[in-house]
């Protein structure tokens, strides 16, 4: 179970380690979110766990106790040479395969192509969540289920809806390939240091048909987010003639004024979109 803070304090001084704001390292200290986390996954038997910003090891433990696979990405060294030292034993029986980097350029740490089904259980750094997702996303390899934590301002935004302030090209995205299940909040004080705001566990399931947005249709889509405030008719004005064609196909195939604004129009009128044939 986690450390107390007391005791995660400790272990920090003895790694002479300060936890780093930029990479919003909170460490998780209440045994009660760990359990929480993991009955809300409530993962089939042996199921691979991708796990990002494993930090001291406080989830990874209860995963590998589980019996669980574990392919974990940890961007600070210092962290990965305690996480190599405290679970040597399951890194050398090969249930645990950690690699030190940058989770948004190794967004599945190292999960092998072949693996197909698995999920992500992760308390996310907070300052990498969204881009995380994007790269997740750009990977095209889907989990069964995510359940992971959040800021609780993020979990807004990702499940915001057309006609709001929050609403945003990742929750577009997002609700294209997940289906948001259950939250659970999660008091700053379950965290060494005690971060300035409160977090969310989200449980996010794999879509029975998840719709994946190509490259290029993501970059569009989060460049006409950047003016939301902006008419679509306005906006497409300095895009390419084989964009503005085809932005003008899907007004018409779907009955959308052009004097819309991006925040107007719903998640799934901008997958009419994306599902547009190319040219």
């Amino acid at each position: 179970m986690p450390l107390s803070p007391t005791e995660t304090s400790k272990i920090l001084d003895e790694l002479d380690h300060r936890p780093k704001k930029k990479l919003g390292q909170n460490f998780l200290v209440d045994g009660n979110i760990v359990r929480k986390s993991l009955a809300m996954a409530d993962l089939p038997k042996g199921m691979p766990v991708v796990e990002i910003g494993p930090g001291l090891g406080t989830l990874t433990k209860q995963l590998l106790a589980n019996n669980h696979p574990v392919f974990a990405v940890e961007i600070d060294n210092e962290l990965v040479k305690n996480l190599e030292k405290t679970l040597g034993c399951f890194i050398a029986d090969q249930q645990l395969d950690l690699i030190q980097g940058d989770a948004v350029k190794y967004p599945l740490a190292n999960l092998p192509s072949d693996i197909k089904e698995f999920a992500v259980v992760a308390n996310l750094p907070y300052a990498i969540s969204s881009p995380w997702m994007e790269s997740l996303l750009h990977t095209k390899r889907i989990p069964f289920r995510m359940v992971v934590m959040l800021q609780k301002e993020a979990v807004s935004r990702m499940n915001s809806t057309h006609g709001t302030k929050e609403y945003n090209a990742l929750s577009i995205f997002l609700k294209a390939a997940f289906t948001h299940v259950q939250t659970h909040p999660v008091s700053r004080q379950c965290f060494f240091p005690i971060p300035g705001i409160d977090s969310v566990l989200v449980q996010l399931d794999r879509l029975e048909v998840p719709f994946l947005f190509d490259q290029e249709d993501r970059a569009l889509i989060r460049k006409i987010f950047t003016q939301r405030r902006k008419q679509i008719g306005s906006l497409i004005k300095k895009e390419s003639t084989d964009v503005k064609e085809k932005i003008d196909r899907w007004l018409l195939a779907n009955k959308l004024d052009r004097h819309l604004r991006p925040e107007q129009i719903s998640a799934i009128n901008w997958q009419q979109l994306a599902a547009e044939p190319k040219q």
